[in-house]
């Protein structure tokens, strides 16, 4: 009779899954205990059962064995870190190695731009200098005119808003003078400092004339 191939999911019926655990276990024990025995290894096995039962199998002592598994994994871990530090120091030493050669030729670029160190530039480095030079001036100008028309702007806005203020000043001034002027004109109260004596004669020249000699 041929077996069918087992399918590697849990086993939902209880009472089969429990003869599988028995059978499987028993056989594992018993592959354990015969890789001990042909092979003269040291094997543990812990084994729990879905009660929580314990099935063990040592073919020395199992607290020498998981013991000396803990030391195996320490020296592991220890190798594995060390390994890890010396990638990475290796890795900021290589680094730093970059960034100092970066600086250097930088700095060479920099004293060669201030004309400096120029003996062993070859042609084409001369001509990339003068045309790094130019392209320098260039910006440099364009930047310069912009500054200059944004002050020209600036100080033509002050001027305008000085104009404006001047205006707004002299036409109060002007508002003033012309209120104070209306307010000295004479006015005809009536009173004793308003009184002016008149002299009013009705009739012909020549009755005027006696009555002036009769006075």
């Amino acid at each position: 009779m041929v077996r069918g191939k087992t399918q590697m999911r849990r086993i939902e019926n209880a009472t089969s899954r429990q003869v599988t655990f028995s059978k499987r276990r028993n056989g594992l024990l018993k592959k354990a205990f015969e890789l001990s025995v042909l092979c003269d290894a040291e094997v543990a096995l812990i084994i729990f059962s879905p009660r929580g039962k314990l099935c063990e199998f040592a073919s020395s002592s199992m607290e020498e064995t998981i013991e000396r598994y803990r030391n195996q994994v320490k020296e592991v871990q220890t190798e594995n870190s060390s390994s890890v530090e010396d990638a990475q120091w290796q890795h900021l030493k290589d680094e730093t190695a970059s960034m100092a050669k970066k600086i250097e030729s930088r700095e060479l670029a920099k004293r060669k731009l201030l004309g400096e160190g120029l003996g062993s530039s070859t042609i084409e480095e001369l001509l990339q200098i003068e045309q790094q030079l130019e392209r320098s001036v260039s910006i440099i100008r364009a930047r310069k005119m912009q500054v200059y028309n944004e002050q020209i702007e600036e100080l033509q806005a002050k001027e305008k808003l000085l104009a404006y203020q001047n205006a707004m000043l002299n036409g109060n001034c002007l508002g003033q003078t012309k209120e104070q002027m209306e307010a000295n004109l004479p006015t005809a109260d009536s009173g004793e400092n308003s009184d002016v004596e008149t002299e009013l004669f009705i009739g012909l020249p020549e009755k005027r004339t006696r009555q002036d000699r009769q006075k």
